[in-house]
């Protein structure tokens, strides 16, 4: 499946530079950011959606502070613990249809459909927030629905990766999909939280709707090659048949499927009830914000070490 193509080569090892003054070794960096890590953005589409990628990551994680700590201001401690709920649910619910979604239907179309609906609905619910409509329901029911936006756009990207750069700077590519969105993880929850405390939830929502413009407008001017298709297209249902089977079939995918439930139930529950954390132990949404931001700090420091470990 077009899912499993950023598998990594066992052989291949990441190309450490350094940094050098003489001319000779300048050509070499320059020559090993061609050809390594950096090599897939040298690549105009895949730089393009990569950058605009990355300002969405910030909105939504910016929205995500807004809405948290929003949640905690007018609601039960049940209700802030929803939050999470609300937007991780559907990736749960709607992610083996969307990923078979994307083995059948055309990638960008999918893309430009989630990214639509997703600036609409954070639309929404700025202009919500701001009139003083809303309610704990109301915002729960905005964010499920931005979660089901994520949960039909994440497959569709990640399959869409082949379609940029060519086969030797696949795992390059998407070894840089996951900084990107750890550098935002990282950084992207302080400044939710600088601005929830200096304009209020609702400008959060509103960055956030704003951060969905840049990609939409690089998906509508990309026009990829396609292969004609020969073959009929497969039916939804027979195709996430076919991605349960394989990945029930297949030791260590279902290894790594085990070890992530486990690990996620507990880490989900942490993440969801850090708004209380913050706000009973006397911060405000800024706190808040560099709480989540030790996340994508661990998780970045993760990833120097990952090589060796």
């Amino acid at each position: 499946p077009q899912s499993l193509i950023g598998r990594r080569h066992p052989d291949v090892q990441p190309q450490p530079v350094s940094v050098m003054t003489s001319p000779d070794a300048a050509k070499d960096v320059s020559d090993r950011v061609r050809t390594g890590a950096l090599a897939p953005l040298n690549h105009p589409v895949f730089r393009a959606v990569w950058i605009t990628s990355l300002v969405t990551n910030f909105g939504g994680l910016i929205q995500s502070v807004g809405a948290a700590w929003m949640m905690s201001s007018i609601a039960s401690a049940q209700m802030v613990a929803l939050v999470q709920a609300s937007v991780t649910l559907p990736i749960m619910l709607l992610s083996l249809a969307a990923g078979a979604l994307a083995d059948t239907v055309d990638l960008r179309r999918i893309m430009l459909a989630a990214q639509t609906f997703m600036l609409l609905v954070s639309a929404g619910l700025a202009v919500m927030t701001y009139v003083g409509w809303i309610t704990p329901w109301v915002l729960l029911g905005f964010t499920f629905l931005i979660g089901c936006g994520t949960a039909f756009n994440g497959p569709a990207w990640q399959a869409s990766v082949g379609d940029m750069v060519p086969r030797e700077d696949l795992a390059g590519a998407v070894t840089l999909n996951s900084m990107g969105f750890n550098l935002a993880r990282s950084v992207g929850p302080a400044i939710g939280g600088l601005i929830v405390a200096a304009a209020g939830a609702a400008a959060a929502f509103a960055v956030n709707a704003v951060s969905y413009v840049g990609l939409l407008v690089v998906l509508f001017r990309w026009k990829p090659d396609r292969p004609k298709q020969t073959l009929p297209r497969e039916g939804l249902l027979a195709a996430m048949a076919g991605g349960l089977r394989y990945a029930f079939l297949s030791p260590r995918v279902t290894a790594v499927l085990l070890r992530a439930v486990v690990f996620g139930v507990g880490a989900s529950a942490v993440q969801a009830l850090m708004p209380l954390v913050a706000r009973e132990g006397g911060g405000g949404p800024l706190a808040f914000g560099l709480l989540l931001g030790a996340f994508g700090v661990g998780a970045v420091g993760g990833a120097l070490f990952v090589g060796r470990l």
